[in-house]
């Protein structure tokens, strides 16, 4: 693939800073991860964009990085740095999107990570490269970019059916369609050099997706009844925490008051003024 590019570098860096500080700092982690209540309730867009630059581990974030490191300089090349960026920014998006279009009813439902950014730059090079070929450490043989593409989907497809691991698969599906979409918009001679290729990941994911947008009831139906018991007792949990951390709050704001009511206003320490300012945007 070509070298990296000074935009390259900077989606690399970004994401490597930012998610280190998030592995140290858990509060600047919980205010940029992608939350459904937070997106939803209290209009919280700019975690459609900010959670992408975080990652819950030390691999979840190599593995992006590698990914996009293969894939970014040879695709900014051939389409441009105005296309680069709007197929990453778009998947990242795209794929958050559709994530809150499933989990829409699970308002406890999270994620972090760049796949749904990274997996629209994957698939924007499966559109773009006709006879593209795929190698990975684990297998010797290269594997052709229409038979990755299709594996890709229906996994994807599989993993958020059954909902049996904490893999963000609806970011995973939902980046690709986008990065595919956006690639072929901006070059639209590949729909006959590639017509395969595209037609096999285009036709099942755009299904799927008609599926959850105009018949949710099938895809809710199916995991609600094999973990209806799992997602309760998870509620359960998230309530408890965040009831706990209510109590807290609430406890060091009464012990503010008090403090102001003895000494007055200019006894407070930064810390406790920071606090008082705040409690309302944090509980």
């Amino acid at each position: 693939m070509g070298g990296l590019g000074i935009i390259e570098i900077i989606l690399i860096a970004s994401n490597i800073l930012l998610s280190l500080k998030g592995f140290n700092d858990r509060s600047f982690f919980n205010d940029w991860l992608f939350q459904v209540g937070k997106v939803l309730e209290q209009k919280e867009y700019k975690r459609l964009i900010t959670s992408g630059f975080l990652h819950v581990s030390t691999m979840h974030l190599v593995f992006n990085m590698i990914t996009l490191y293969f894939f970014a300089g040879h695709l900014e090349s051939y389409v441009g740095p105005f296309a680069f960026l709007l197929i990453y920014f778009g998947s990242l998006l795209g794929g958050n999107l559709f994530a809150l279009l499933v989990h829409q009813k699970h308002w406890a439902y999270s994620a972090v990570g760049a796949s749904g950014a990274v997996s629209g730059l994957v698939f924007a090079s499966i559109a773009l490269f006709p006879g593209m070929q795929l190698g990975f450490f684990m297998i010797p043989i290269p594997i052709p970019a229409w038979l990755f593409g299709l594996g890709f989907i229906l996994y994807s497809i599989f993993g958020i059916r059954s909902q049996r691991d904490n893999i963000g698969h609806e970011a995973h599906l939902g980046g690709a369609v986008i990065g595919l979409l956006i690639a072929i918009a901006f070059q639209p001679q590949v729909l006959t050099s590639n017509t395969l290729t595209i037609m096999l990941v285009l036709v099942p994911s755009l299904s799927f997706m008609l599926v959850v947008l105009f018949q949710p009831s099938l895809l809710s139906g199916h995991y609600s009844s094999v973990r209806k018991t799992e997602k309760v007792r998870n509620q359960v949990k998230a309530d408890e925490h965040y009831n706990a951390i209510k109590a807290e709050k609430q406890k060091e704001l009464d012990r503010i008051l008090e403090k102001i009511k003895e000494k007055g206003m200019d006894s407070l320490t930064k810390e406790e003024k920071w606090h008082l300012d705040t409690y309302g945007d944090t509980i």
